[in-house]
């Protein structure tokens, strides 16, 4: 569908990418990735046609449609309500809807049979378009992804940028491009946002390339892989933690062969330093020489992951009890938030505020923080000292520092030597700590931001969306620099894999009050999916094993006994295919965990809808044969 051959880009006479190459194929979902500022955006810029290649080329097929979802949007105003902006996705429809009304409006004074025959045309036409179901669409994407039934008619204007980042993508959605380009969309959206996109790319029928750093909506929602990197687009076939693995794979068979590669070449170079000066061996020196000059060279591995070597550190503990909140309430106008709801901090709780945007998370933190005004009893414990971060510090921070003067100005305390360990561990490395904060990017900005707060010898920190702007090492740092902090923390994030590695504690706000789950993330999701099962009351037939004497029934049971006959045969036969269908799912599970089907991804493919589908019988079958078993045990009472 879209083929990128070669392609080489640069900025300033620095390539960005260098004869590059990539495939993208109809109903392809491909995950874009690497670190920031490699040119994960600039090359969907490249495909929309918004930026020109040096060298190379990008051919498209003809029927190829493009849709493109970067955050030059946030800008977007409109007076209109985000229904009509939404419904702009269907122009044509659109169009023929306001034709219908002006030819409707006109019949009102001016009849005639050739109006009537242009508006049943029309008719026919918004039909055929299913005009009279796209204000339904419209709705279901907009509710989807965090809108109100109330919200949808009131000016996209009203909206801050995230919302309206929204707006634009269930535009974007509704358009239904054959190759759908998306630039971090989940940056602007809540949990249970997220999820529904997540069903959405799952099923959708064109293309979908998406950079993102949230990695388990990847991990949900790709079939393949590009990291760019070293200035080219390395292919894997399969979701984010394939390519983890396959990338570890890949990187220990070239460092195994770099290795080889360099104690042969220290072996040649002795044997050519140890008889260059002898004639009887003057030939096969020379031929080494040459076999030097000739070889390919394998290039060492060069690891991107980073560790944390810096203790994030305090001088004084806070006591046990961090912050209890005892009957508090709080509403902006008519707007409820918390309702005479209690909750406590102690020391040493690790906790994640999760949750749909506008129930009052970030209101919440600043409560805690006291920086909030509340009705009922906050108490702050002994000895707490408090970090912030949260988006708005990044505008705190002084555009004419130095990276490195700015964490002077913390109050650390720290050596000159600790904080470039610090900002080291953030990726400011060497003569980077120099630049000035005017020049950083969003995610540079957030680093210095977030190590500013690490460092700040607060023993409570309230972290506020701190994984926004941060790519997949960055973090990574993040998490080690968490989960080896040896104080208390409350973050609001809703990064699935970055909350599952740092949290404790799970707090969500429901019903006006603050809820506890006390255990992990992966816990409370379970628990979470486990209440939102209804309760099946389970009947399992078990066969008598002694034989009971048979008695001739009566003329009044026999239709009864007809139909129990004929059920305990279906039954039996429903109990056949199951165990008939197990088998083949084993089987087909055996088959998925082979290295030769999991890195060939024509054979997983196949594979894993042969698998989709015996599941999704092996489930029919199992709900036949128990509504079968309940119809046989009412039959018998």
């Amino acid at each position: 569908m879209i083929s990128i051959s070669n392609i080489s880009y640069y900025i300033g006479g620095r390539p960005l990418y260098e004869n590059a190459s990539m495939f993208i194929r109809p109903n392809d979902k491909i995950g874009l990735i690497g670190l920031n500022g490699r040119g994960k955006s600039t090359l969907l810029k490249i495909i929309n046609g918004d930026l020109s290649i040096n060298s190379g080329s990008i051919s498209m097929a003809k029927d190829c449609t493009l849709g493109f979802l970067n955050q030059d949007l946030l800008s977007y105003q409109s007076d209109d309500a985000i229904i009509t902006v939404a419904m702009e996705a269907f122009k044509e429809a659109v169009d023929t809807q306001r034709q219908i009304e002006k030819i409707l409006h006109k019949l009102e004074t001016e009849y005639s049979d050739d109006l009537v025959n242009k508006l049943t045309q029309l008719q026919e036409k918004f039909e055929h378009l299913d005009g009279y179901t796209m204000q339904a669409k419209a709705e279901e994407v907009l509710e989807g992804i965090g809108f109100t039934t109330q919200d949808l008619h009131r000016p996209l204007r009203e909206f801050s940028g995230g919302w309206r980042m929204r707006v634009m993508l269930a535009k974007l959605l509704l358009e239904k491009p054959s190759c759908l380009m998306l630039d971090e969309p989940t940056n602007h959206l809540d949990l249970p946002s997220i999820e529904w996109v997540e069903n959405y790319l799952r099923s959708y029928e064109g293309a979908v390339v998406v950079v993102s750093h949230d990695r388990t909506f990847l991990d949900n929602v790709i079939t393949k892989t590009v990291e760019v990197t070293n200035q080219q687009l390395v292919t894997y076939e399969g979701n984010y933690t394939f390519y983890l693995e396959e990338k570890e794979l890949r990187e220990e068979i070239q460092n195994n062969a770099y290795e080889n590669q360099q104690a042969k070449i220290r072996q040649t170079e002795r044997f050519i330093e140890r008889f260059r000066s002898k004639a009887t061996k003057a030939r096969q020196v020379q031929s080494r020489v040459k076999a030097l000059e000739r070889m390919d060279m394998i290039d060492e591995v060069v690891s991107d992951a980073a560790t944390v070597n810096f203790k994030f550190t305090f001088q004084q503990p806070s006591g046990r009890h961090v912050v209890t909140l005892k009957d508090i309430s709080k509403s902006y106008g008519s707007n409820q938030i918390l309702k005479h709801t209690n909750a406590s901090i102690e020391r040493g709780d690790k906790i994640a505020l999760i949750g749909a945007n506008g129930k009052g998370k970030s209101t919440l933190l600043r409560i805690i923080a006291n920086t909030e005004p509340v009705e009922g009893e906050r108490t702050i414990g002994y000895n707490v000292i408090y970090g912030f971060y949260a988006q708005h510090q990044l505008e705190s921070l002084q555009v004419d520092n130095e990276i490195l003067d700015e964490l002077k100005q913390s109050g650390s305390n720290k050596t000159e030597q600790e904080l470039r360990n610090v900002l080291g561990c953030f990726l400011f490395t060497d003569e980077d700590v120099f630049k000035k904060i005017k020049v950083l990017s969003g995610g540079e900005k957030s680093r210095v931001a977030l190590a500013k707060t690490l460092i700040s010898e607060a023993n409570f920190l309230l972290l506020d969306e701190p994984t926004n702007h941060l790519d997949f090492i960055s973090e990574n740092i993040l998490i080690q620099a968490l989960q080896q902090y040896q104080g208390s923390f409350v973050v609001v994030s809703h990064n699935r894999h970055f909350v599952s590695q740092v949290a404790n504690k799970i707090w969500y706000i429901e019903n006006h009050e603050i809820k506890e789950y006390p255990g992990t993330y992966e816990e409370y999701e379970y628990w979470r999916k486990s209440q939102a099962q209804p309760e099946v009351k389970q009947t399992i037939a078990v066969p008598k094993k002694q034989s009971e004497p048979v008695t001739k029934p009566t003329p009044s049971h026999q239709p009864n006994d007809k139909k129990i006959k004929m059920l305990n045969s279906e039954i039996k036969k429903s109990e056949a295919l199951i165990i008939e269908l197990e088998a083949e799912k084993q089987q087909l599970e055996t088959e998925l965990a082979k290295p030769e089907v999991y890195s060939d991804f024509s054979k997983l493919s196949e594979c894993q809808q042969k698998f989709e589908k015996v599941l999704a019988n092996l489930t029919a079958e199992n709900n036949k044969w128990e509504t079968m078993v309940l119809e046989l045990e009412t039959l018998k009472d």
